[in-house]
């Protein structure tokens, strides 16, 4: 019995020590990992890597930029059946265990022990918190001392925050596939909705993807996808967290994703998003950019912009029609699957309605073609094939650009088609506007480029932009980069600061030839009218600036000298620096068409410095603005106790003032005049009250149009990215005017007929149209009402210097001479 005793007390203080040892080990292993886990405090302050989101004026998503596909989702807003998704699949105990589930961790050591040496990746146990240790604090390394630092974290992890805290910075953290992270993300990725549309199947199969997204993929691993998915709906029936009926139907749906693009979402937006990306990249940097999670706001007008697509590429596609066919993109042997063949040519993807297509058989009044499958989220092409005809008025228009039979309009099909051509072709509109089902039309991407911008002229707000065919065969900007010549679309900004400094509308300059010495063995240059040889004699600055006369305009420079006009410039903004060259008051510098439409609006606007803007404002991630355009100050539009019959709030205006109102008032008037019998008299069909000017560079290599209503600027310029010669009788008036005229139409079709409005101080004096003098009782005919400032308006003769008849014509010998200007009293 003793012995007994004494053996037992043995064993005891064995397993005492055995015991104490074993204690001291953990402590001492728990130490060592505990000595450079990293902090763990550094969660309260975490700000996850978001993407910027990029909206028009109306609130549509116009982009999304990130290198992370992340939108953060406080866990008040996610969904219950979400968060019981990813519980079922990941950790079902949440919300019980310390940070650390001991059975899972039992039977992961199970499994180890069973698949020891087979070569098998261990099987983990890790809890939501364990996850978030890991993935926000540690590495992807498979080791025991990865897990037991993981575990030491979690723990502490749960001491410190909030359940609802760790499930938060779990499910936006998570990787789950195609690029997205976390939830919000995700869901719009895969379903394109908010996580709160999600239907159970859909919550489930998100809820499957953290352990291996890629194992996961829904088209090229479907079954196994869907067999996971149906795991989680088993998993949340088990728990009790759905019933059998949704369980049942969820199982049977579907898995059908939505794959969302990256880039521009709001239709023909492209341009302007990307001009927008630049802007946020310039102010904030590229983490700003793509990790800050920016929600901006942009003067984007969805239906503008559309119809600026729209008419900037029916005027190019119509000129570059008018110069014949060229032949196909490419050609392809149609023999076998050709729509695998035809899948691998690149294709345009922002010219909707049009479909790249292969011709596979013609005849004299046909061609049958095979349009370009799609592919799958998977990158497989689609089995679905789609076929066409092209009839012969689906080719009239093209003619053949070379051989002998160039210029001739096509009599078959077959001489314009071939099998194995690559093409375009959108469906055949009949004159009435109707699509003639399963007909198509020929068409090849133009060579011709160009740019449009519509802007607001009261806040510099641009409504739309388009800047070139197509934003995926050409990034380059050309309504924001490319610098051209505006030709004679520059000479209002001449005539205004004329006007602005004691000429008047009806000041009269001779047209006639005229040669200037260009100094230091440049030569002598001898600027000519657009229709050359012909002359007007003595025209008023409203009629020369109608008919975009270059001598009037030359000798206008040089009367009121060159560092004045360049002053003016400047202060519009069409260049920084004017060189002091009369050819320049004809639009030789290079500018772009973003600072003509600028320059215009504030001629509309009556004189108001205006700053083009692309952005309303921009907020951070947490809803604080940080920018916004409109800095005029609105005082009593904070109403703390509602509306108590107090005086309306009224906008304080500081914005320079860079043209006298009434200067504005007066170039505005003469460019109505150009509209109304110009050279942009194709405009007068928009039937609004619309002034602006026709540019057309030397040797027709661009054509420009900016003009305006009183709420509304638009500016296009049509010509070759390498500058070449359009064509004969290519002109503003003739190409570009008729594209804005299309667009005006558009813009303005629900807007009423508003004249400009007359500043205060403007005297309305009827004068005769051509000599500009005071018209005298019983006159009609030719006689306006011009716009005068107080004390310039013309007497009713030029009685001090008898050199006009009753016409207004000059002596033959006073014509030629190159500084005839006529003001009321004298010839100058």
């Amino acid at each position: 019995m003793r012995l007994l005793v004494r053996f037992m007390g043995f064993l005891f203080a064995a397993g005492t020590v055995v015991f104490l040892v074993g204690v001291a080990g953990v402590a001492g292993a728990i130490w060592h990992f505990s000595k450079d886990l990293p902090d763990y405090s550094q969660l309260q302050d975490y700000e996850p890597p978001v993407m910027t989101r990029v909206h028009a004026s109306d609130g549509s998503l116009l982009g999304e930029y990130s290198k992370e596909r992340r939108l953060y989702l406080p866990i008040q807003a996610v969904p219950k059946l979400v968060i019981n998704a990813f519980l079922a699949a990941e950790d079902k105990n949440f919300y019980e265990h310390g940070g650390i589930d001991f059975q899972g961790m039992a039977r992961a050591a199970m499994l180890y022990a069973q698949n020891y040496g087979s070569g098998r990746r261990p099987q983990g146990a890790s809890t939501i918190t364990q996850q978030v240790a890991k993935n926000f604090l540690l590495t992807n390394e498979v080791s025991f001392s990865r897990k037991i630092k993981e575990a030491l974290l979690a723990m502490r992890i749960e001491r410190a925050y909030s359940k609802d805290r760790i499930l938060e910075l779990y499910l936006n953290e998570i990787y789950l596939g195609l690029g997205a992270y976390g939830i919000a993300a995700a869901s719009l990725v895969y379903f394109d909705k908010s996580v709160n549309e999600l239907t159970v199947a859909e919550a489930a199969y998100l809820a499957a993807l953290p352990k291996a997204p890629a194992a996961l993929h829904p088209v090229r691993n479907r079954d196994r996808a869907i067999e996971r998915r149906n795991y989680v709906i088993d998993r949340l029936l088990e728990n009790g967290w759905i019933k059998q009926a949704d369980a049942d139907k969820a199982r049977k749906e579907q898995l059908i994703v939505t794959n969302r693009s990256n880039g521009a979402h709001t239709f023909a937006g492209e341009y302007f998003a990307e001009e927008v990306r630049r802007d946020i990249f310039e102010r904030y940097g590229e983490k700003k950019l793509y990790e800050g999670g920016l929600s901006v706001r942009t003067s984007l007008d969805p239906k503008i912009q559309v119809m600026a697509r729209k008419t900037m590429a029916a005027g190019l596609v119509n000129y570059d029609e008018a110069q014949g066919w060229r032949g196909p993109i490419t050609k392809l042997d149609v023999s076998g699957d050709w729509g695998v063949k035809l899948a691998d040519v690149k294709s345009l993807s922002d010219i909707s309605p049009w479909r790249m297509a292969v011709v596979l058989e013609t005849s004299d009044q046909s061609a049958r073609i095979g349009f370009q499958p799609g592919r799958e989220l998977g990158g497989a092409v689609s089995k679905q094939r789609q076929t066409g005809i092209i009839t012969l008025d689906g080719v009239r228009w093209a003619r053949p650009t070379a051989g002998a039979a160039r210029g001739r309009t096509p009599t078959a099909v077959s001489q314009v088609l071939a099998p194995g051509d690559v093409i375009y072709a959108d469906p055949l509109v009949t004159k009435e506007g109707t699509a003639v089902e399963g007909q198509y039309r020929l068409r090849q991407l133009p060579e011709i480029s160009g740019a449009m911008v519509a802007m607001d002229p009261w806040t510099g707000r641009v409504l739309a932009m388009v800047g070139g065919f197509s934003f995926d065969q050409s990034q380059f900007n050309r309504a924001t980069q490319a610098y051209r010549q505006p030709g004679s679309s520059f000479k209002p900004i001449v005539y205004s600061t004329a006007l602005d400094n004691g000429y008047t509308p009806s000041t009269v300059v001779v047209d006639a030839p005229i040669e200037i010495d260009q100094g230091q063995g440049a030569g002598v240059w001898r600027p000519e009218n657009y229709s050359t040889g012909r002359y007007y004699g003595p025209t008023t600055l409203r009629n020369a600036l109608a008919r975009s006369l270059n001598t009037v305009t030359v000798r206008l420079a040089q009367d009121i000298g060159m560092p004045l006009i360049g002053e003016y410039a400047k202060r519009f903004g069409v260049y920084d620096e004017l060189p002091n060259y009369l050819s320049y008051a004809l639009g030789a510098g290079e500018t772009t068409v973003m600072r003509m439409v600028t320059a215009y609006s504030m001629f509309a606007n009556g004189g108001r410095r205006v700053k083009p803007t692309l952005i309303d404002r921009i907020q951070d991630r947490y809803g604080h603005t940080i920018y916004r355009h409109d800095q005029r100050e609105c005082r009593g539009c904070d109403a703390p106790g509602g509306w108590k019959n107090q005086p309306e709030p009224q906008l304080v205006d500081r914005r320079e003032q860079v043209l006298d109102p009434m200067t504005a008032y007066q170039i505005t008037s003469m460019m109505e005049g150009v509209v109304q019998y110009g050279t942009a008299t194709a405009v007068k069909e928009v039937g609004k009250p619309i002034a602006g000017k026709t540019g057309t560079t030397n040797d027709e290599k661009d054509v420009w149009f900016i003009g305006f209503s009183p709420d509304l600027v638009v500016g296009v310029y049509l010509g070759y990215d390498k500058p070449r010669n359009l064509g004969r009788k290519a002109t503003g008036g003739a190409l570009a005017a008729p594209v804005a005229r299309d667009f005006l139409k558009l813009a303005l079709a629900d807007k009423p007929a508003t004249p400009f409005k007359i500043p205060a101080g403007i005297k309305l004096v009827r004068v005769d149209s051509k000599s500009g003098m005071r018209a005298g009782p019983g006159e009609g005919g030719r006689t306006i009402l011009e716009a005068f400032k107080p004390g310039t308006a013309p007497p009713d003769s030029y009685s001090a210097i008898g050199v006009a008849d009753a016409e207004g014509r000059l002596p033959p010998a006073v014509a030629p001479d190159a500084g005839a200007i006529m003001r009321p009293g004298g010839l100058y």
